[in-house]
């Protein structure tokens, strides 16, 4: 029996309207409205040509609820992108609660603040992680040690920029698969302060990537950019993303800031490597070691090993679609520590 939940669902995931998931199933865009509001229930041959028109396999639009979320997008884009991007959201959360039923991860541990200043809260975290003055190690693996889920954007809903949310008291970060590194890396911290609650997710993320502190300790007043360069690989941030802290915190004059930024538009420079996700990786490693393939998960979460990918991209290289399925075994107890 169909979920009209579930047809909204993967409709929308497809960015397709009613009228046009009408025209591709051979049905009528009224009957798609009646589908979707419960009030009638398709025939079986109906169901099966609606899930063909979708690209879902069979099943999907059968399954239980997946769950809700609401999110606040960060760029202008349009709405059956945001839509896209949404249903992207639930299919992870839903993948994430799969995950959760096999292996065991770290406990949340991400506070809220009443919209504190963001220099405030991320020296507060920072005292809170561990990492009061030092450079934060890869954002990735920092947030999933701390129970954030971190999942990608598939490539089609990229345009909607970075996100995150909370389900069930479990943040999720949902990141652009087309950043470079460095961006990607800025991103993460910005979620994290629009997870806390910051006032200004922006200044968070310069504050909580370059502490006060450490960089003022750091650098000297009036760096060149050959210095910039070289602390921004330390610091493990874009050198442009440096220059404009600096200036911040008050060691680059505005003259001085402009000229360091003009030295490096005409360089080729920043961050060389995406960060990775290590609970991801490990999860499709003990996966693999007990014979399940991307495809067998796929096949369990009713997806195709495309939507499954489009969920981790940039994230894990193991979740790439294996060679041939040895079947369904028992899945592990793993359970992920703290780096």
């Amino acid at each position: 029996m169909l979920t009209p939940s579930r047809l909204v669902l993967a409709r929308t995931r497809r960015g397709l309207t009613a009228v046009e998931l009408a025209r591709k199933a051979g049905t009528s865009p009224a009957s798609i409205g009646d589908y979707e509001h419960g009030r009638r229930r398709p025939r079986p041959a109906t169901t099966a040509r609606l899930t063909e028109a979708l690209g879902f396999p069979p099943g999907f639009l059968e399954a239980d609820d997946v769950p809700e979320v609401e999110v606040t997008f960060t760029r202008p884009a349009a709405k059956r992108q945001r839509d896209a991007a949404l249903g992207a959201a639930r299919l992870a959360i839903g993948f994430d609660g799969w995950l959760t039923r096999a292996f065991t991860f770290p406990e949340p541990n991400v506070p809220t603040w009443d919209h504190p200043d963001p220099e405030t809260a991320a020296e507060v975290l920072r005292a809170r992680w561990g990492i009061p003055h030092r450079p934060a190690p890869n954002m990735v693996h920092l947030l999933e040690a701390h129970g954030v889920r971190v999942f990608s954007l598939p490539p089609d809903c990229a345009g909607v920029g970075p996100f995150s949310c909370r389900h069930d008291g479990t943040p999720y970060v949902f990141l652009d698969p087309t950043a470079s590194p460095g961006e990607a890396r800025f991103d993460a911290a910005r979620e994290l302060g629009r997870l806390t609650g910051a006032s200004d997710a922006q200044t968070f993320a310069a504050a909580f990537l370059l502490p006060r502190a450490g960089v003022l300790a750091a650098v000297a007043r009036g760096p060149l950019t050959e210095h910039v360069v070289a602390h921004s690989a330390t610091w493990h941030v874009d050198p442009v993303t440096l220059a404009h802290r600096l200036r911040d915190l008050g060691l680059l004059t505005r003259p001085q800031h402009a000229t360091v930024c003009a030295q490096l538009a005409r360089r080729t420079v920043g961050m060389a490597h995406r960060e990775t996700s290590q609970l991801l990786t490990k999860v499709f490693r003990a996966l693999r070691a007990q014979g399940t393939t991307p495809h067998g998960v796929a096949r369990e979460l009713l997806l195709d090993v495309e939507e499954l990918n489009g969920l981790v991209f940039g994230l894990v290289l193991t979740a790439l679609p294996g060679q041939g399925d040895p079947g369904r075994r028992t899945r592990p107890n793993l359970t992920l520590v703290r780096p």
